[in-house]
C-alpha cells in the first residue's frame, strides 16, 4: 500500500522564472477549470485538510503554488518525495483582460517549458465532460509534452452522478480515472498511480 504521509507548501511562483531551482524530474501538476475541485483533491490525496486553500471566489488565485510531499511505500517501508504543483484555476477569472493575458501566457511558458514535471493532471468536472475549454487543455498538453512525461485525465465529484451515468462515462472516457473527494473515492489508486509513475513504472497501474 503507498500512502502520502507528510505535506507543506513550499513556495508560490507567478511564473517559470520563479519555481524552485531543482534538477529532479518529480513534479505532479494538477491543472483544471476554476471550481472543479483541485484543491479538495490535493487536500484529500495528501491528507491535510488546509494544505491547498479552497477559495470562496473562483480564479482568485494567480499564482503557481508548490507543495513537498512524502510518500511510503509500506510493503517496503522506502519513503520517496515528489512535488505537487497547484496551477490556477482557467477559464472562469474576473480579472481585466491585461491581467489575464499576462497570467495564460505565463501558465503557458510554464506548461511548455518546465522539465521538472513528470505528470500532468487534468481535472474535469464529471458532469460537464465536454466543455470546449477542457478539449484545449487536453489537446495543448499532448502537443508540449514530452516523451518523458505522463498526462492523467480525472474526472472529480463522481459521486454526483448515478450508475448509469458514471458507466456511460467510463465508456466513453475509457483511460480517465473517477474520483469523489468528499466520499473519499479513488484516492487510493490515485496515490498509488502517481507513486508508479514517479518511480520510473510507466504501465501506471
Amino acid at each position: 500500500m503507498i500512502e502520502i504521509v507528510d505535506s507543506k507548501f513550499v513556495i508560490s511562483a507567478a511564473n517559470i522564472d520563479g519555481s524552485p531551482d531543482t534538477q529532479e524530474q518529480n513534479e505532479v501538476v494538477f491543472m483544471a477549470r476554476s471550481n472543479v475541485g483541485k484543491s479538495s483533491l490535493l487536500n484529500a490525496l495528501s491528507n491535510h485538510k488546509g494544505l491547498a486553500k479552497v477559495s470562496s471566489t473562483p480564479g482568485k488565485t494567480r499564482l503557481i503554488n508548490y507543495f513537498d510531499v512524502a510518500f511510503l511505500n509500506r510493503k517496503n517501508s522506502q519513503k520517496s518525495f515528489a512535488k505537487f504543483v497547484d496551477l490556477p484555476g482557467f477559464g472562469y477569472a474576473k480579472v481585466s483582460k491585461s491581467i489575464k493575458y499576462d497570467w495564460e501566457k505565463n501558465l503557458t511558458d510554464y506548461i511548455a517549458n518546465r522539465k521538472q514535471i513528470k505528470i500532468f493532471i487534468h481535472l474535469v468536472d464529471c458532469r460537464h465532460p465536454f466543455l470546449e475549454i477542457d478539449k484545449s487543455v487536453s489537446d495543448f498538453l499532448f502537443e508540449f509534452s514530452n516523451e518523458t512525461q505522463h498526462i492523467l485525465q480525472i474526472f472529480t465529484k463522481i459521486d454526483k452522478l448515478n450508475q448509469k451515468e458514471q458507466n456511460a462515462l467510463k465508456k466513453e472516457f475509457p483511460h480517465a480515472l473517477m474520483v469523489s473527494s468528499s466520499k473519499k473515492r479513488g484516492l487510493q489508486k490515485i496515490v498509488t498511480i502517481i507513486y508508479n509513475i514517479l518511480q520510473g513504472d510507466s504501465s501506471e497501474n
